[in-house]
C-alpha cells in the first residue's frame, strides 16, 4: 500500500515512532539484517518470534477496541448532524418572519411621513422664491441708483452699491436665461463701461491741464477702478508716466496695493533696455571691454537699488533669471589683471576644492529687478570673452617664455633628490580660471558660460602642448658614458673573471645615449604637473556646471582636455621606461655574444644579469622619489618596464644559439634571477621592503613564465618527435611555428633533425586544428560553415 507523502507527513506529526516498521521506506531485509547481523545472533531468533507475536496480539486488540468505538462514534456523529440541520430549518423560518415584520414597519412609516416631506418640498421652495424676489428688488434698485451716481459722477457713493450689485449678480448666474435679469445684467455691465470711460477721461482731462481741484475726485476714481475690468486700470498705468514727481504730486491719488510706483519704475526699465538696445546695435563697433563693463556696473547698481526702494510684487508673473546680474567696482582691472601668487615646492592646493560655506558666498543674490535692464548686454558680453581671450594668450606666452628661460627640472632641487615638483605656472592658469569665472557668473549664468568653457578648453590644449609636451626632451640628447664607467666599476668589484674585459668590450660597442639628471627631473616634474592639470580640469568642469544654467550646463564637456593631459602622462611614463630599456640595452647585446655552447658547468648568475639589476638599482629610486606624490604613476611605469623588457629578453634568448645543456640550464638560472630582481624592482633602495602591485606582479610572472618554458624545452630531450612536441605544447599551449623553429636553432640541431621535428609539430597543430573546426561545426550553424573554413585557412597559413 503507496500512502501519498502529504499523509504520511500527518501521521508522522500525529503519531511520531523511531520504530523502523513505522516507517514508509521499510525494507525488510535490512531490517532482519540488523536484528541478525551474524550467525551467532540466529541463536535469539524464537525468542525475536514470540516477542513479535506478543506486539502483533496487541496491535489486533487495540485495532479491534478503535474500530469497536469508531462505529459507536459514527452513529452519535449522524444523530447529532440531524439535530444541527433540525435547528438551521427553524432558524431560517424565524429570519423570514422578522424580514417580514421590518417591511411592514417600512411601509407604515413612509405612509406616517409621506405629508411631512411634502410640507418641507414646500417650504423649501416658497423660501427659494421669497429669496428671489428679495435680491431682484435689491438688483433693480441697485442698478437704478448706478444709474444715477454713474450720471453725477459721484465716485465715492459709487463704491457701496457697485460692490453690492456684483455680488447680487453672482446670485442670478444660474438664471441669465430669464430675459428680465439678462436686462439687468447688460445695464450693470453698461455702467461699468461708462465709469470707466469717465473716470478715464477725467484723468486725462486733470493732468492735462493740472487742475489739482480735481485730484480728490481721482483717488476715488481709482478706487472705483479696482472693482471693474483690470484692463481698465492697465491701460489707464500705462497711459500714466510722471516717475520723478509721481510721488510728490500725486502719490496720494493711487491705492497704496496698485503699486504705482514700482510699475512706473519697472516701465521705466523695459524702456531703458530698449534704448540701449537699439543704441548698441548701431554702435557696436565702438564698445570696448571697458566701456561694456563699465555700463554692465551702473546698470547692476541702479537695480539694486531699485531692490531696495521696491518689493518687486509687480514682477511675480513675469520671468526673471534666477541670478543676480551685477559687476564688481573692480570688473575692469580684474579681467586685464596677471596671476602673482607665489606656490610652494610642492603639488599646489586645487583652487576650485572650497568649503561649502565659501561656495555659497560666491553664489549671487537674487532679486526681483536683477537683469531686468541688464539683460540687453548679454548678446554683447562676446566682447568681454575676446578680452579674455587676448589676456590668456598673453599668459601662456609668458609660460612659454619662462620655460625657455628656466627650463623644468634646471633647479634640480640643488642636487637633492626628493618629489618632483610642480610647474608654478599651472596653479597661476588655474587660480586665473577662478577668477574669470567668478567674475563671469556675476555678469551671466547662461550662454556665456558655455563660451568661459570653450576658451578655457581653448588653453589647457595650449599648456599642455606649449608647456608640458614641448618640454619634454627628446631621445639621444646624452651620452652613456658616465654611466658605462659606473657599471664597469660594479663589474671589478663583482667577478674576478678572466672574461671581464671581453665583456667590458661588449657594453663599449653598445653605448647609447640616456637622459640626464636634469632631463630626468623634468620630464617627473612634467609628469606630476599633467597629474595635477588633470585633477583640477575636473573640479573644473563641475564647478563650470554647477554655475551655469541648467539648460546649458550639458554643454561644458572637458574630457577632450583631460584626454590631452592623460596622452601627455602617458607620453612621460613611456620616456622614464624607454630610459631604462636604454640602460639596459648593453648588456642585453653582450648576452648573446657569449659563447654559451663552450660553457662546461653551471655557476652563479651570469655577469650581465649583475649588470642589468645593477643599473635598475641606481635607477628606480631615484625615479620613486620624484614620483612620491603620484605613486600609480610609478607603478604604471614599472609595469610599462617589465611589458616592454620581457618581450626583448625574450628575443635576445632567442638569440643565444647553439646553447648546449650546460648554457641552457646557466642562461634558465639567469632569467630565474632577473624574474627575481624584477618581483623586487619597485621596493629597490626601500628600506622597508613592500610587496610589489598585483597587477604588476601578474605581468612579471606571465613574462618571465614563458621565457622559462622556451629554456626548458630546449632542456628536453629530442630524440623522440613525438614525446618533444608533447612536452612543447604541454609547457607552451599557445607556441607558435615560428618560436617552435627559433627553438629548434637554440638546441643546435641538424637540418634532417628539425626537419622531422618540423613535420611532427606541423601535424599536431593542424590535427588539432581540425577537431576544433569539427567540434565548432558541430555546434554552429551551416551559415557559419565557410567563415570557419576561411578561419581554418588562415592558421594553417599562418604555421
Amino acid at each position: 500500500m503507496n500512502i501519498p507523502p502529504q499523509v504520511q507527513a500527518v501521521i508522522a506529526k500525529v503519531f511520531p515512532s523511531d520504530d523502523p516498521l513505522d516507517q514508509p521506506d521499510f525494507d525488510p531485509t535490512d531490517y532482519i539484517n540488523t536484528l541478525f547481523p551474524n550467525e551467532q545472533s540466529l541463536a535469539n531468533v524464537d525468542e525475536r518470534i514470540n516477542k513479535m507475536k506478543l506486539e502483533m496480539s496487541h496491535n489486533d486488540r487495540v485495532i479491534r477496541n478503535i474500530v469497536r468505538n469508531q462505529s459507536i462514534y459514527a452513529q452519535e456523529g449522524r444523530d447529532a448532524l440531524k439535530q444541527a440541520q433540525i435547528s438551521m430549518k427553524n432558524l431560517f423560518a424565524q429570519m423570514r418572519e422578522i424580514k417580514s415584520m421590518a417591511e411592514q414597519s417600512e411601509e407604515t412609516v413612509k405612509e406616517i411621513t409621506r405629508d411631512i416631506k411634502q410640507l418641507d418640498f414646500a417650504k423649501k421652495n416658497l423660501t427659494q422664491s421669497i429669496t428671489c424676489l428679495n435680491h431682484l428688488h435689491m438688483l433693480v434698485e441697485r442698478v437704478e441708483t448706478l444709474k444715477d451716481l454713474t450720471r453725477k459722477k459721484q465716485y465715492g457713493e459709487v463704491i457701496p452699491p457697485l460692490e453690492a450689485t456684483m455680488e447680487v449678480l453672482k446670485y442670478f448666474d444660474d438664471f441669465m436665461d430669464i430675459p428680465q435679469v439678462k436686462e439687468l445684467a447688460d445695464q450693470v455691465q453698461q455702467i461699468h463701461l461708462e465709469l470707466a470711460k469717465q473716470i478715464t477721461a477725467d484723468f486725462k482731462e486733470a493732468f492735462s491741464g493740472q487742475n489739482l481741484t480735481h485730484f480728490p475726485k481721482l483717488a476715488k476714481g481709482c478706487q472705483v477702478l479696482s472693482f471693474l475690468d483690470p484692463k481698465v486700470k492697465k491701460d489707464l498705468l500705462s497711459w500714466f508716466k510722471h516717475l520723478l514727481d509721481f510721488e510728490e504730486k500725486f502719490g496720494s491719488i493711487f491705492p497704496l496695493e496698485w503699486e504705482v510706483s514700482e510699475r512706473i519704475a519697472v516701465q521705466f526699465c523695459h524702456k531703458t533696455r530698449e534704448d540701449l538696445s537699439k543704441l548698441m546695435h548701431k554702435r557696436t563697433s565702438e564698445i570696448d571691454v571697458k566701456l561694456l563693463l563699465y555700463a554692465i556696473q551702473k546698470t547692476a547698481n541702479f537695480e539694486n537699488l531699485l531692490a531696495k526702494r521696491f518689493t518687486g510684487i509687480t514682477l511675480e508673473d513675469s520671468k526673471r533669471q534666477d541670478k543676480k546680474f551685477e559687476q564688481v567696482a573692480s570688473a575692469g582691472a580684474a579681467a586685464t589683471a596677471t596671476v602673482t601668487s607665489v606656490l610652494s615646492d610642492n603639488v599646489p592646493g586645487n583652487p576650485f576644492e572650497e568649503s561649502s560655506s565659501r561656495v555659497d558666498s560666491d553664489k549671487p543674490v537674487t532679486s526681483p529687478f536683477a537683469n531686468l535692464i541688464g539683460r540687453c548686454f548679454e548678446s554683447y558680453l562676446y566682447i568681454y570673452i575676446e578680452s579674455l581671450d587676448r589676456n590668456l594668450a598673453e599668459l601662456i606666452e609668458k609660460f612659454v617664455a619662462d620655460c625657455k628661460a628656466h627650463p623644468p627640472g634646471a633647479q634640480a632641487h640643488d642636487g637633492a633628490e626628493g618629489p618632483s615638483s610642480v610647474l608654478s605656472s599651472c596653479a597661476d592658469l588655474f587660480v586665473f580660471y577662478k577668477k574669470c569665472m567668478i567674475q563671469c557668473t556675476q555678469l551671466s549664468s547662461g550662454a556665456i558660460m558655455v563660451s568661459l568653457a570653450e576658451t578655457f578648453q581653448k588653453y589647457l590644449r595650449e599648456y599642455a602642448m606649449k608647456i608640458l609636451q614641448n618640454n619634454l626632451p627628446k631621445i639621444g640628447g646624452a651620452s652613456i658614458g658616465s654611466s658605462v664607467s659606473s657599471i664597469t666599476r660594479d663589474f671589478r668589484d663583482l667577478s674576478t673573471s678572466g672574461l671581464i674585459q671581453n665583456f667590458q668590450s661588449f657594453l663599449k660597442e653598445g653605448e647609447v645615449s640616456r637622459y640626464s639628471k636634469e632631463e630626468l627631473l623634468r620630464i617627473c616634474c612634467i609628469l606630476t604637473t599633467a597629474e595635477y592639470c588633470l585633477e583640477t580640469t575636473q573640479q573644473l568642469e563641475e564647478k563650470l556646471k554647477l554655475k551655469t544654467d541648467i539648460i546649458y550646463a550639458d554643454k561644458i564637456n572637458l574630457s577632450q582636455e583631460q584626454d590631452i593631459f592623460h596622452g601627455v602622462i602617458s607620453n612621460c611614463i613611456q620616456l622614464l621606461a624607454q630610459d631604462l630599456e636604454v640602460a639596459c640595452e648593453p648588456a642585453l647585446n653582450a648576452m648573446i655574444k657569449l659563447q654559451w655552447s663552450s660553457l662546461e658547468t653551471v655557476g652563479d648568475q651570469s655577469m650581465y644579469v649583475s649588470t642589468i639589476i645593477n643599473v635598475l638599482r641606481q635607477s628606480i629610486p631615484p625615479l620613486r622619489d620624484l614620483l612620491s606624490s603620484c605613486r600609480k604613476y610609478f607603478t604604471q611605469l614599472c609595469i610599462k618596464f617589465a611589458s616592454s623588457f620581457i618581450p626583448k629578453l625574450t628575443q635576445q634568448i632567442f638569440k643565444c644559439k647553439p646553447l648546449g645543456a650546460v648554457g641552457a640550464e646557466q642562461l634558465l638560472l639567469d632569467v630565474h634571477m632577473l624574474k627575481t630582481a624584477l618581483f623586487d624592482l619597485p621596493s629597490f633602495g626601500c628600506q622597508v621592503q613592500r610587496k610589489a602591485p598585483a597587477n604588476y606582479t601578474k605581468v612579471v610572472t606571465k613574462g618571465m613564465t614563458s621565457a622559462e618554458m622556451i629554456l626548458k624545452i630546449v632542456m628536453t630531450p629530442s630524440d623522440l618527435p613525438g614525446s618533444f612536441v608533447d612536452q612543447c605544447r604541454k609547457l607552451i599551449p599557445d607556441l607558435k611555428l615560428a618560436e617552435y623553429q627559433k627553438i629548434l636553432d637554440m638546441k643546435g640541431l641538424r637540418k634532417t633533425e628539425q626537419t622531422q621535428l618540423m613535420d611532427e609539430f606541423k601535424q599536431r597543430v593542424t590535427a588539432e586544428l581540425t577537431s576544433e573546426y569539427k567540434s565548432s561545426i558541430a555546434v554552429e550553424s551551416p551559415e557559419h560553415e565557410t567563415g570557419r573554413i576561411k578561419k581554418l585557412e588562415k592558421l594553417i597559413k599562418r604555421m
